[in-house]
């Protein structure tokens, strides 16, 4: 592997440039004001899968964004690595919280990376991540390296919920036929300990509209006399939740899995220091379910939470209102066991329930998916520790992770094939929230571990 080492050296400051270059493309899947930026970033990536040595390259059309196939075939005997990633980003709001604008990509030395990250959207999450698997497949190409074949699928909807992947899959199993999955959407502990992603949680999306009166009414006038849709909408959310911070829905832990203690004892082998984690987000408390610790309670449990709520006059200065609408969207995150659609239906069926007399409620699902739990014992899994341990110097750490990634018990149910994540980002890193960042020696460490994979996965599999 000497050669791909040499590579990579000779190529940074390219492989550096033509990250920032895509970075550069606002591809935001969630607002149709850039549309036409997604598409161009499907062409692009297509243009990189041919540059990297994919022999087919294909932009698939879907009743939403395009998904970009590619492969690189060498011989047909030989085991076959699926490699998912996205091209779509979250929305940059709120804007003003940048230091820097969002797509105008810059590289600043942090203290946590000291050789510098790359600030973007989409810099971690997961263009960066993504093109990682790009430049690992032309490093290895380029050298006559590539122990097997890969193939490529690249979507631009993830951020939206991956509505047209399913179809996409169940229409091209043969194309899309593997021996093992390859994601980097994911992230590890810190730089000096390695990790991989075991597990993930699902999801379920909703937005809630509470309406009052046909129209909004002067405060004065109709105060504590009409029933306030906002004020309505913060008591339901409120509700939602008891003391001890346990969902309220009922039924919705039935079919949780309780981790035994021998399983959350070696949970909480993994370095944690809650002083640090306090400092890094400037608080004074850490906030959650009775009964369970930090990192319990973002990988093992589930949760709800509200991500965004409006209604009323929120402009400058002062107006007496009372809204006639008021919104919620409201996300709640799954372990394994629960069923994304089951447990949407239960919020519906809970939250419209609570709703008092004077209002009405209206609960509308966007998107979802199931939990995920990736076995330890298998090859591949086997290959992607031993490909860390070979570049970082030590056996990574497994660990659940509280983020989703739906896609990936789709893929196990449609294509029979397990998921490897193998991911390079770090929780600092800013994802979905303003100033998103990848350590450049993140990026590189990537490129560099990835081939190893491939190589141990090759021989393992004989």
């Amino acid at each position: 592997m000497q050669n791909v080492k040499n590579y990579l050296s000779e190529n940074k400051d390219r492989f550096l440039n033509e990250l920032i270059e895509l970075l550069k493309i606002p591809s935001v899947s969630a607002d149709p004001a850039f549309s036409q930026d997604v598409i161009d970033t499907a062409e692009s990536v297509k243009l990189s899968l041919q540059e990297a040595g994919c022999d087919v390259v294909e932009i698939h059309e879907t009743a939403g964004y395009p998904i970009v196939y590619g492969e690189k075939i060498i011989n047909p005997d030989l085991p076959t690595v699926l490699v998912y990633g996205h091209y779509d980003v979250q929305p940059a709001d709120p804007i003003d919280l940048w230091h820097s604008p969002p797509f105008e990509p810059v590289i600043k030395k942090t203290d946590t990376h000291p050789e510098g990250a790359i600030y973007a959207r989409g810099a971690c999450d997961d263009k960066g991540q993504m093109y990682m698997h790009v430049k690992a497949l032309e490093l290895m190409v380029k050298t006559g390296q590539l122990p097997c074949n890969v193939k490529f699928m690249i979507e631009g909807e993830e951020e939206v919920g991956s509505n047209n992947l399913g179809i996409y899959v169940a229409e091209n199993k043969e194309k899309l036929s593997n021996d093992v999955i390859l994601i980097s959407d994911t992230g590890m502990i810190a730089n000096d300990i390695p990790s991989i992603t075991t597990g993930l949680r699902g999801l379920s999306y909703v937005e809630v509209e509470v309406t009052g009166p046909n129209r909004d009414l002067h405060s004065g006038l109709y105060g504590g006399a009409v029933a306030n849709p906002i004020n309505i909408l913060a008591k339901m959310i409120a509700s939602l939740h008891d003391d001890n911070n346990h969902i309220t829905i009922p039924g919705f832990y039935d079919k949780v899995e309780e981790l035994s203690s021998d399983e959350r004892a070696a949970m909480a082998k993994a370095p944690f220091n809650l002083d640090s984690y306090k400092n890094a987000l400037d608080i004074d408390s850490v906030y959650g379910e009775k009964g369970y610790t930090t990192n319990e309670r973002n990988a093992i449990r589930p949760t709800l939470d509200v991500n965004g709520i409006w209604g009323g006059y929120i402009g400058e200065g002062a107006k007496t209102v009372i809204a006639s609408k008021a919104y919620a969207k409201i996300s709640m995150r799954l372990v394994p066991n629960q069923d994304w659609k089951e447990i949407t239906e239960l919020f519906k069926t809970h939250f419209e329930a609570i709703a008092p007399k004077g209002v009405t409620v209206k609960v509308k699902p966007h998107h979802g998916g199931q939990g995920y739990v990736t076995p330890i014992d298998t090859i591949a899994y086997q290959a992607a520790s031993k490909a860390y341990e070979t570049t970082f110097g030590k056996t990574p750490i497994p660990q659940r992770s509280g983020g989703s990634i739906p896609i990936v018990s789709l893929f196990e149910k449609e294509l029979g094939s397990k998921t490897i994540l193998m991911g390079f980002g770090l929780d600092s890193d800013a994802i979905h929230s303003p100033n998103e960042h990848f350590g450049v020696w993140n990026y590189f460490k990537g490129i560099e571990t990835i081939p190893y994979f491939y190589q141990y996965f090759t021989e393992m599999s004989k």
